[in-house]
């Protein structure tokens, strides 16, 4: 499988919303040993960005592979004229064919074309594939604290694009 075989959409079908949230839940649990409460804390997440949607603001990528969706980025608009990059996921068997890059690249040019002066996300210290993608964009670590939000001891993570 490559990367051209995949075809990204940036609008969402019904289902979509549902879909990405179950796929963070089984996957962080599977992976992570993240409980219930994580998938609770996407869901949340999925329906602000729905709520509050804006196409102006706004975008969703998601990656498919045969209708399937293999892979997710948010980008939701803050006050301030500030990002949120969130749902950031690519399935385990589309990992290393440069999916995550690919999606990366969408998220900044977007963020670059609406203008935006600032951006942050929230990962955990356990993210480390992500994490050291991020850092290849130019996010930088700037908060820590210690968590069991997600049903298990561990570190939430803030990092902020440093231009």
């Amino acid at each position: 499988m490559q990367l051209s075989d995949l075809i990204i959409r940036t609008e969402l079908k019904p289902g979509d919303l549902g879909y990405i949230t179950y796929r963070h839940g089984a996957l962080y649990s599977n992976e992570c040993q993240y409980g219930i409460e994580f998938e609770s804390y996407v869901a949340q997440g999925l329906h602000e960005f729905f709520s509050q949607y804006d196409a102006g603001k706004d975008r969703v990528w998601l990656a498919e592979y045969e209708g399937r969706i293999a892979g997710s980025l948010i980008l939701m608009h803050r006050p301030g004229n500030a990002a949120q990059l969130r749902c950031f996921l690519i399935e385990p068997e589309f990992r290393g064919i440069g999916l995550g890059r690919k999606l990366m690249d969408l998220f900044m040019d977007f963020y670059r074309e609406k203008g935006y002066t600032s951006c942050y996300l929230w990962t955990t210290h356990e993210q480390e594939p992500a994490i050291a993608l991020y850092k290849r964009y130019g996010f930088q670590l700037t908060e820590e604290k210690p968590s069991t939000a997600f049903g298990k001891a561990l570190t939430e993570q803030r990092y902020d694009l440093v231009s």
